[in-house]
């Protein structure tokens, strides 16, 4: 039997069907899932059944039947209007449909069930009926291609799919191929007779979402007796190289990690209630917010859905008023350098009066003092107004996925009136292995410390010069627990590779904080040399670079036969417009990119900086390029995650780099 240890409590807390030894006072932490616990009193002794993933669901429609669970944005004479919403009971009623409509098409315990779109109540209903009926759900990112799709499709044997509506002219293009596998299409709306028609051709049944629903009515199907270790999700990584992999993730897993949120969360007297609204904008389709979600129906709280275009989110965002808001670091850069605009551009009344109200809180919040007591007066008069422009009501930010900037994360902060909470974790380990703790200023710039129901080691890496037993710790981060995957699909021996030992091999670099909290500043595949036999780990250096406030974003690259490394740096618009006019440069931003007067002053920013950290010689940036546009999925330069995909950023800046280096010689 597996146990989970919490670091916040004195319990020790066996999961499923198990025996619970409580010591102290506080049996609260044992309800993680609303049951009741029986035991003896004078023992101490407490039987404690855990649900698992379809369980969760089902247990919340009991406890919270009329609480609003999904909603969406309606829209009215082509304008969209307040959020409609679905309660628990009524989405319970569809997924009884969308499960017995799954079984009538003859796919039964075991099948792979593919949703491929943007965040939707439909694709949440989709996912609950795969839980219920023992179905391997496959999502797949809706910015996928269809090159990705069909190998998604024929790798994880992909039976039946949910479709967006306006991505069926995509999943068109995975046939024939996909037809060996794919014999059900349902479309999250309608389906136009055409392309019925041309699917019907490679023997596939298509149905609009309303008359799928129809072919479960008066039909009932038993479901299947479901066992921890059963998986209940194949999640294909978006990948930086190669094809995705499949990682296959079991109940056990998702279970174990909301136990493990919800015991840290209410270590710091913050935990979930249903009272909580829950904005839905990152793809499902990542384990990020998967488990969020999951986190949140377990507690019946509120999830609604954005409408898919970034321009439009604080406007969906003011509308839907989140008191929980999870983010990638990209998102929260642009909260960030908007505000910056705002601020400087509110005239020197309004921009003494926050420079002062920032200045004391921040002073006190580093004195320890709690964000909400460190400034009243300031958060009342000066911050209240951009807690508003998130709604109103916010009091989480989570960050993931990616580092966050230190500079980023403080003032945020500071200014939102919110916690502000970074964490780590990969989908290999479920997602959530490592946060950052409330009001620990000192946490700034690391992921915090691991969560209850995870073991956590460094490994030395030695080539790379980190070694995990000296006073500084560092190395590769390696995670032990119920949280881990269940292995690659078909990929035994990729499985092999990450496993040793029982613990698996993350492959980013960690060094362990004075406060127990971890710093990533590496990764493990990341490094190469230079011509003069240095080793560079190129993570580590993108971070430090990272910190230049008048950049969003630098990639460095360098290799064995150069001596030196270059960079394409995405520089700040309202940084670069402002410099320019302080020193009489004209020109729109695209012009200013190519001027060669602001590549020195983006190179004098970044020279600075590696001399404040203390860089080698060699680790200092040479030349740069300038790109007004972001690094972006459309040019295949990131994942859905953001992660930089470097084969593929050499590929399209081969030219800027062979001309920085032949300039440069």
């Amino acid at each position: 039997m597996n146990t989970f240890k919490t670091h916040c409590s004195n319990h020790t807390i066996q999961f499923f069907q198990a025996k619970v030894k409580i010591y102290g006072t506080t049996p609260c932490l044992l309800t993680y899932f609303n049951i009741p616990l029986y035991g003896c009193e004078e023992t101490g002794i407490v039987s404690i059944i855990i649900p698992i993933t379809d369980e969760i669901f089902n247990l919340s429609v009991e406890k919270y039947p009329d609480n609003r669970m999904l909603g969406r944005r309606e829209i009215v004479n082509g304008k969209p209007g307040k959020y409609i919403w679905m309660t628990y009971k009524e989405v319970h009623d569809v997924v009884l449909k969308v499960g017995n409509s799954i079984r009538s098409c003859g796919v039964d315990e075991g099948g792979r069930c593919g949703i491929y779109g943007a965040n939707s109540s439909e694709w949440i209903m989709s996912m609950e009926a795969c839980n219920a009926h023992g179905l391997y759900c496959v999502p797949l990112y809706d910015t996928l291609g269809a090159g990705a799709v069909e190998y998604i499709i024929c790798h994880a044997e992909v039976s039946i799919a949910f479709v967006e509506e306006k991505k069926i002219p995509e999943l068109l293009k995975t046939f024939p191929n996909a037809a060996k596998y794919l014999k059900t299409i349902v479309s999250f709306g309608e389906v136009t007779p055409q392309q019925k028609e041309e699917l019907e051709k490679f023997g596939v049944a298509v149905y609009s979402w309303v008359e799928f629903l129809s072919l479960g009515e008066n039909k009932h199907y038993d479901l299947p007796v479901k066992r921890k270790t059963d998986i209940c999700t194949i999640m294909y990584t978006s990948g930086t190289t190669g094809d995705p992999k499949g990682v296959m993730i079991s109940n056990n897993s998702i279970v174990t990690l909301i136990a493990g949120v919800k015991c840290l969360l209410g270590s710091v007297n913050e935990s979930l209630t249903e009272n909580d609204v829950y904005l839905s904008y990152l793809p499902l389709a990542h384990i990020f917010d998967r488990v969020i979600e999951e986190c949140i129906i377990n507690h019946g709280a509120s999830i609604g859905f954005w409408r898919g275009d970034v321009k439009l989110l604080v406007e969906d965002i003011g509308e839907l008023k989140p008191s929980v808001f999870v983010a990638v670091p990209r998102v929260l850069d642009r909260i960030y350098s908007g505000l910056q605009q705002k601020i400087s551009t509110g005239g020197f009344i309004k921009h003494t009066m926050f420079n002062f109200a920032y200045s004391l809180k921040l002073r006190n919040m580093r004195k320890g003092i709690k964000q909400s007591e460190a400034a009243p007066v300031g958060n009342k008069v000066v911050f209240s107004k951009i807690k508003e422009g998130l709604g109103g009501n916010v009091r989480l930010i989570l960050s993931g996925a990616a580092p966050l900037a230190s500079h980023v994360e403080e003032f945020l902060r500071v200014v939102t009136c919110s916690y502000v909470l970074q964490g780590y974790g990969l989908t290999e380990t479920c997602a959530g292995t490592f946060v950052s703790l409330p009001d620990e200023m000192g946490m700034l710039g690391t992921v915090g410390p691991p969560v209850p129901n995870v073991d956590v080691c460094l490994e030395s890496v030695p080539e790379m010069g980190y070694d995990a037993l000296s006073s500084t710790p560092r190395g590769e981060v390696c995670v032990k627990g119920d949280t881990l995957f269940s292995g690659y699909h078909k990929r035994d021996d990729l499985t092999k590779e990450v496993f040793i030992d029982g613990w698996f091999h993350t492959g980013d670099i960690g060094e362990w904080q004075p406060n127990g909290s971890l710093k990533i500043i590496d990764r493990k595949k990341n490094i190469f040399k230079l011509s003069q036999g240095e080793y560079v780990a190129v993570e580590n250096l993108e971070n430090i670079y990272g910190q230049v406030s008048d950049i969003d974003a630098i990639w460095i690259y360098g290799n064995s036969f150069e001596s030196y490394l270059v960079a394409v740096v995405n520089p700040s618009q309202r940084a670069v417009e402002r410099w320019a006019e302080e020193n009489g440069i004209s020109g729109d931003f695209k012009t200013l990119c190519e001027n060669s007067s602001v590549k020195d002053y983006i190179l004098a920013e970044l020279t600075k900086i590696g001399k404040e950290k203390k860089l080698k010689g060699f680790e200092f940036i040479k030349a740069v390029h300038l790109d007004p546009v972001p690094f972006d999925m459309e040019r295949d330069m990131i994942t859905p995650t953001y992660k930089k995909k470097r084969p593929q950023l050499l590929k399209y800046y081969q030219s800027v780099i062979d001309s920085m280096y032949k300039s440069g010689k």
